[in-house]
C-alpha cells in the first residue's frame, strides 16, 4: 500500500509509464512521496536536489524534491537560515518513512541534482548550495550516501524504483523550452514569499 504527502498537500501526478510498463508518480518541487509498493517515483531536477531514501529490510522508500529558498551571502542571509527549509523537507520525508515502519538506522540515501541551470539568478551557484546542504545534513544524521549524481550544467530526469532501490538518471542535454528553469524560478520566488534531447541513462 502506498502512502503519500507533500509540503503543499497536493495530490501527486499518477500515471502509467509505457517505457517501463509500470505505475508511476511524478513529484514536483516542494513535494515528496513514500511507498512500499512498486510505484516508480519520477522527477525532473535542475538546481533542485532530490534525496531517495530507502530501508532495504522493509523496502519502504521515498523521494523528495526541494530547493533552498535563499542564497549564501545573498540579501544578507545566512546559510543556516536558508537551511531551515531543507531540514524541514528532509524531516518530512524521514518521518513519513518512520511512520510507515522504516527504521532510521537502516536508511540509505541516493542524492541527485544541483545543476547550474539558474544562471544569472544568484551570485552564488544555487545547485552547489543545495548539494552542500544535503551532504552536510545526511552526514550529521549518520545516513550513508550510497550513490549520487550531482552538479554539472544539465537538468536530470530521475527514475526511482522503490522495490529494488535502483535509480536511473537521464541527463537532459538540450531543452526545447524553459519549463524546468521556469518551474524552479517560480518555486524559488514562492519560497522567498513564504519564508530536447536526452543523454545516456546512468544507473545508481
Amino acid at each position: 500500500m502506498a502512502e503519500q504527502s507533500n509540503f503543499n498537500q497536493v495530490t501527486p501526478n499518477r500515471y502509467y509509464d509505457r517505457v517501463f510498463q509500470r505505475d508511476a508518480v511524478k513529484i514536483l518541487p516542494g513535494e515528496y512521496f513514500v511507498t512500499q509498493d512498486d510505484t516508480m517515483i519520477v522527477t525532473v531536477l535542475g538546481s533542485c536536489v532530490s534525496v531517495c531514501l530507502r530501508d532495504p529490510l522493509t523496502k519502504l522508500a521515498g523521494m523528495n524534491h526541494f530547493l533552498l529558498p535563499h542564497d549564501v551571502g545573498g540579501n544578507g542571509l545566512m546559510f543556516s537560515e536558508s537551511a531551515r527549509y531543507g531540514i524541514y523537507a528532509m524531516e518530512l520525508l524521514i518521518n513519513q518513512l518512520l511512520k510507515m515502519g522504516a527504521h532510521r538506522h537502516r536508511l540509505e540515501a541516493k542524492i541527485f541534482g544541483g545543476a547550474n541551470v539558474l544562471r544569472g539568478v544568484t551570485v552564488n551557484n544555487v545547485g552547489e548550495q543545495n548539494v552542500e546542504f544535503v551532504m552536510d545534513y545526511l552526514r550529521t544524521e549518520h545516513i550513508p550516501v550510497v550513490a549520487n549524481d550531482l552538479l554539472d550544467d544539465f537538468p536530470r530526469k530521475v527514475y526511482f524504483f522503490p522495490e529494488t532501490g535502483e535509480v536511473k538518471v537521464r541527463k537532459l542535454k538540450s531543452l526545447h523550452n524553459s519549463t524546468i528553469i521556469d518551474r524552479e524560478s517560480e518555486y524559488r520566488i514562492k519560497l522567498k514569499e513564504t519564508s530536447k534531447k536526452s543523454g545516456d541513462v546512468d544507473l545508481f
